[in-house]
């Protein structure tokens, strides 16, 4: 499987969303690779954020500006003639699609229809892999214990995964209508759950409020205790994106289709048990349970069911729960260290780097490779 990774070397690769958590990781891994990396964002959602951190602007074609504006994009996808474009350009919180619902909409749900409509004008003359990121919560909710499946039906109660059931609905549209008789083009849809990781400062999601309440000295406030998540470290996703990427080129059967990229069932903690496993590696954080002011909708169980991934492009997770959140807690850990010596991004690198060593030894869990130098 890493094998594999090495296609993206010299390769050119269009990232929509660059400056993002997500966008970043995926930014960073490729450099790694030896691609020649374009991304395009309209800003840099955080402050701080991975992609100042480790000062990824120096190391890539970094284009400002909003992907609703056709012309321009259609433009640099000419320009830069890519072998491969994720597509993870979004607002991707569900509080604050409540409060800019249009926002959420035009971006989530016209952004990819702008990418799609980009794609059909492109005259294309070598093959170019596409891969639409969208969500676990594309799925209508229904509250099932066996994990969503490719074919089970889209919905959204919030506005932001009704956003994303909207991009999926379209995506389908474009491939079946004008896409997929194109022998120079192949795109697929990718479903992650509740991603996480070093780097990320969202407002509203959970590690980044555990950062900030151990910054700031106070008590996280821990809403919707119960509730269970696909957590998943950042780089699993990611591994599962840059593989479809690759595998899509070349088997024509994977074109246009959607896969599911979710944590095994060991990983799928509740808010709560994430915050208590969270405190084991840190100790200072403090939290307490406190009940949400806001009728807010918040499902209570979110898995997803990933067998398609395994069986199609042998992907799965490979770090278990404990893993995953020792190497997030370190790289923040890293990142408040004044007197370090090794750069944020080297820091980074080594951290995809122990992630692929884990990936040749199968994900061995008594593996001594969570035992190095770069950890505290």
């Amino acid at each position: 499987m890493i094998s594999l990774l090495k296609n993206f070397n010299g390769k050119k690769v269009i990232i929509t969303g660059h400056t993002g958590f997500k966008g970043s990781w995926l930014t960073l891994w490729l450099i790694h690779l030896g691609a020649k990396v374009t991304g395009i964002s309209d800003r840099i959602p955080t402050n701080p954020s991975n992609f100042e951190a480790n000062q990824l602007k120096k190391k890539i074609n970094h284009f400002k500006f909003d992907i609703r504006n056709k012309k321009k994009f259609l433009f640099i996808i000419n320009k830069i003639k890519p072998d491969y474009i994720f597509h993870l350009a979004a607002q991707s919180l569900v509080k604050k699609s409540y409060k800019n619902p249009v926002e959420t909409f035009e971006t989530n749900t016209f952004g990819t229809l702008n990418l799609l409509e980009t794609l059909k004008k492109v005259k294309f003359k070598k093959k170019c892999s596409v891969v639409i990121i969208t969500s676990d919560k594309s799925y209508k909710n229904l509250e099932i214990k066996r994990g969503y499946k490719e074919n089970d039906r889209l919905g959204g109660h919030d506005p932001y995964s009704a956003s994303k059931a909207c991009a999926e609905l379209i995506i389908q549209s474009y491939i079946n209508s004008f896409l997929k008789d194109n022998k120079r083009l192949f795109i697929s849809i990718a479903r992650a759950g509740n991603v996480i990781g070093g780097g990320d400062w969202s407002a509203d999601r959970l590690i980044p409020d555990c950062i900030r309440s151990i910054q700031k000295k106070r008590k996280l406030k821990v809403r919707f205790a119960k509730s269970t998540r696909p957590w998943q470290h950042v780089l699993e996703a990611i591994f599962g994106y840059m593989i479809l990427a690759i595998k899509q080129k070349n088997d024509n059967k994977i074109n246009g289709n959607a896969f599911n990229f979710g944590p095994n069932n060991k990983s799928s903690l509740s808010v709560i048990g994430l915050v208590k496993e969270f405190k084991k590696k840190w100790p200072i954080l403090n939290w307490q349970i406190v009940k949400s002011k806001k009728k807010v909708f918040e499902s209570g169980l979110l898995k997803l069911n990933s067998d398609k991934a395994l069986r199609i492009l042998n992907w799965k997770c490979f770090m278990n729960a404990n893993q995953t959140i020792i190497l997030l807690v370190n790289w923040y850990k890293f990142f408040f260290e004044k007197k370090r010596k090794t750069s944020m991004y080297d820091y980074s690198i080594n951290q995809i780097k122990l992630y692929e060593k884990l990936i040749v030894n199968k994900g061995n869990k008594n593996s001594n490779l969570f035992k190095g130098k770069i950890f505290f």
